[in-house]
């Protein structure tokens, strides 16, 4: 299957850092072979990755949500589900494992899953550690997609929280 051309100045999600934006394509020659790579800047992180166009697919890099893919996930903050009875570092695992699938239903589940509200119980410094990477994950695809700043997009994410 051949890779996706994406375009320079679109956003783009990597699963392992997720939003960024494409900012060129470049061909550097290592020991013999020209290599061309997609130069992704992800701002908030304030990192550069350049990545083999070849390996682009397999990496799992892919276009924005869309707005309907967004809307579902929103959705999926608002079912509320039993707590689950599995150990922690199970859990965690899992929780990491769906945040880096980059994928925004998945994000979202790890979002309801770990949100508390103000008179639940606190939590550890492991859940509120998982909780905030799911967030900005979600946040910034969020923010990107609806063309939000983060505030707004933060706004719209606990909205659907609230309602659970």
């Amino acid at each position: 299957m051949a890779a996706k051309n994406f375009k320079v100045g679109e956003y783009v999600v990597y699963p392992a850092h997720g939003v960024g934006k494409l900012i060129g394509c470049e061909s550097h020659s290592i020991a013999g072979t020209t290599l061309e790579l997609l130069v992704i800047n992800f701002e908030k992180d304030k990192m550069v990755l350049r990545l083999p166009k070849e390996k682009a697919q397999n990496a799992g890099l892919r276009s924005l949500s869309t707005k309907k893919e967004m809307d579902e996930a929103l959705k999926m903050l608002s079912v509320r589900t039993k707590p689950r009875r599995v150990m922690w570092s199970r859990r965690a695992q899992e929780y990491e494992s769906k945040i880096n699938s980059g994928l925004p239903g998945s994000i979202a589940e790890v979002i309801r899953d770990l949100y508390r509200r103000s008179n639940d119980t606190e939590q550890s410094y492991s859940e509120r550690q998982i909780y905030q990477a799911a967030v900005e994950r979600f946040v910034r695809e969020l923010s990107a997609v609806e063309q939000l700043d983060e505030k707004t997009a933060i706004e719209k994410m606990e909205g659907s929280l609230r309602v659970a």
